[in-house]
């Protein structure tokens, strides 16, 4: 494996679990939450860096179904991305608590609530898009190919998005997701494993959605123009 593969493994690795300790918030402590949502922002451009070539084609070539899929779900996480760095600038009571920033702390709340559960969900499912070339890695790693392990990897991604849909209606994340309610619920009594567990899986639905929403559109025709020449 190529070096420059590895590290967007390694950032990819890192951002993903920076974004499960991030969800937890309150149960790992503000402090720790601010610090951890920093390193996840230079992760995030280090990311960025390292795809530079992706971004630099995005005028370049045809917009195939499947590559519209990729391109707006990176959009999307950007965004998402960007909100929750401003608004947590807005808040940062640790980290950023030397800006000469006043006021705007009930505005910046809504948005880092809004932003960073929409990010939990649109990260999951950009990574979904992009889980056949996970897929691929794996089985190389295993040698030859399985029916038996593909079918087994199948029904687990089926159990696991099972209970997510679950998990995703028992933690009230939709309420979250649409501003439902101004504040997060956090149960102090109950062991941590259990919150990661419940979003992980949470996690894995959208990992799932994504996986079969890039497989859909790979059957939409084919648009024969190009975007630039």
């Amino acid at each position: 494996m190529k070096p420059k593969m590895i590290g967007k493994i390694t950032v990819d690795l890192g951002m993903t679990i920076l974004l499960m300790l991030l969800m937890a918030f309150e149960l790992i402590g503000r402090t720790a939450h601010e610090w951890i949502g920093a390193g996840m922002f230079v992760l995030f451009i280090f990311h960025h860096i390292l795809n530079r070539k992706w971004t630099g084609n995005l005028l370049h070539g045809r917009y195939t179904p499947y590559r519209v899929l990729q391109t707006v779900s990176a959009v999307l996480v950007f965004l998402a991305m960007l909100g929750s760095m401003v608004s947590a600038v807005l808040i940062s009571r640790e980290v950023f608590a030397f800006l000469p920033i006043s006021g705007g702390r009930s505005f910046g709340r809504t948005l880092h609530m809004l932003c960073a559960y929409w990010g939990f969900v649109l990260l999951s499912f950009h990574l979904g898009i992009h889980w056949n070339m996970i897929l691929g890695m794996v089985g190389k790693l295993c040698g030859k190919p399985s029916k038996m392990r593909a079918g087994l990897i199948r029904v687990a991604g089926v159990l696991v998005a099972a209970y997510g849909i679950y998990a995703l209606i028992r933690r009230n994340i939709l309420a979250y997701l649409f501003l439902r309610t101004q504040f997060v619920f956090f149960d102090f009594e109950e062991p941590l494993i259990f919150f990661f567990l419940d979003y992980l899986a949470v996690m894995g639905l959208f990992v799932f959605v994504g996986h079969y929403a890039g497989k859909a559109v790979r059957f939409l025709p084919k648009s024969q123009e190009r975007w630039m020449p």
